[in-house]
């Protein structure tokens, strides 16, 4: 049986959504036993079906590292607490990245050997059903060539174990699909994936092809992964504005989007973010998911299923016997 350990509170749509997601995951997993860590009286509808465990203060989302660390009694330093204390599977949070990510990271220390924790999430591609991992979106700001490739074989064993890819296509994310193009680490990354024979490594690939569904892992710099991140959102909230206000605009818009809306529906379902859960920080000693801020109970179930998933494959013993080898 695993054990999942949740910061109920933080989270943009309070404990009511993070309640709502919790029994939505224990209806797909009775067996799971979960420590459920926030404000007692706000968790009434996990009583008799969670452990629950009363912390009154939530870190703010703003918070930095320090500061968090100084929160004792915080939800989320109680979860990450009673994580190490009790040897839980995963730590399950939706409070603030900063603070989630630094205090994870501060607490549960790197696996020997790697450099930098990755912050990892899978994205939808065009091919309806199949996600693309990137690794890093976020957790650092600067990463050399060795980070680099340290990402890569993370990304790579999660995606064989979780994603159930037999043999992922790995490339690192450039400004050109040359060898020779990119920044310095990026080059310098793609000539030792190149040399040291790295599987599945195809080279180089553009943002533009990045969702197309060849790639099945792509390895990138914090910066430029964070900047990756957001910019897809961006472009398909804009997209999403856009398409709603040309259909709205007479009565024969209205009726082309009833002749396009089986088409619609299924682009939607492609390209619905809301099953990935969250993101993984992948590089620490434990399973560590941060669900999506905005999350509402349909997917901060998903985030506690990624934990899960990543529970059951023992993908912390896998990522430390991967990063042995090629050395």
């Amino acid at each position: 049986m695993k054990t999942l350990v949740v910061d109920m509170m933080g989270s943009d749509n309070g404990s009511k959504a993070t309640a709502e997601g919790v029994l939505l995951f224990l209806s797909r997993h009775p067996e799971t036993k979960i420590i459920a860590v926030g404000k007692i009286e706000e968790l009434k509808s996990l009583e008799g079906k969670c452990e629950l465990i009363d912390a009154r203060d939530i870190v703010p989302m703003e918070a930095g590292a320090m500061e968090v660390m100084r929160m004792r009694n915080s939800s989320m330093m109680v979860a990450i607490n009673t994580l190490i204390e009790r040897k839980a599977d995963a730590l399950v949070g939706a409070g603030g990245t900063g603070a989630f990510l630094s205090a994870a990271t501060l607490k549960l220390k790197l696996i020997e050997g790697v450099e930098r924790a990755a912050l990892m999430s899978p994205f939808p591609t065009a091919i309806k059903g199949k996600k693309v991992t990137i690794l890093d979106i976020g957790a650092n700001n600067e990463n050399t060539p060795s980070q680099l490739i340290q990402f890569a074989k993370m990304g790579r064993i999660y995606s064989q174990q979780v994603m159930k890819v037999s043999e992922p296509h790995v490339y690192l994310l450039s400004n050109g699909a040359e060898d020779k193009k990119g920044s310095p680490e990026v080059k310098e990354a793609n000539h030792l994936m190149r040399e040291m024979n790295f599987p599945g490594f195809k080279g180089n690939i553009e943002a533009r092809d990045a969702l197309d569904g060849e790639a099945d892992v792509i390895v990138t710099g914090g910066f430029a992964g964070n900047v990756f991140l957001k910019g897809t959102e961006g472009v398909a909230t804009m997209m999403n504005n856009l398409i709603k206000k040309a259909f709205k605009r007479n009565l024969f818009s209205k009726l082309g989007y009833l002749l396009a809306k089986k088409g619609f529906k299924e682009m939607k379902e492609t390209m619905d973010y809301k099953t990935t859960g969250g993101a993984m920080l992948l590089g620490v000693n434990n399973v560590v998911v941060k669900g999506h801020g905005s999350s509402d109970g349909f997917s901060f179930s998903y985030a506690l299923e990624v934990a899960y998933k990543m529970a059951e494959a023992n993908v912390i013993s896998l990522i430390k016997e991967g990063l042995s080898t090629h050395e």
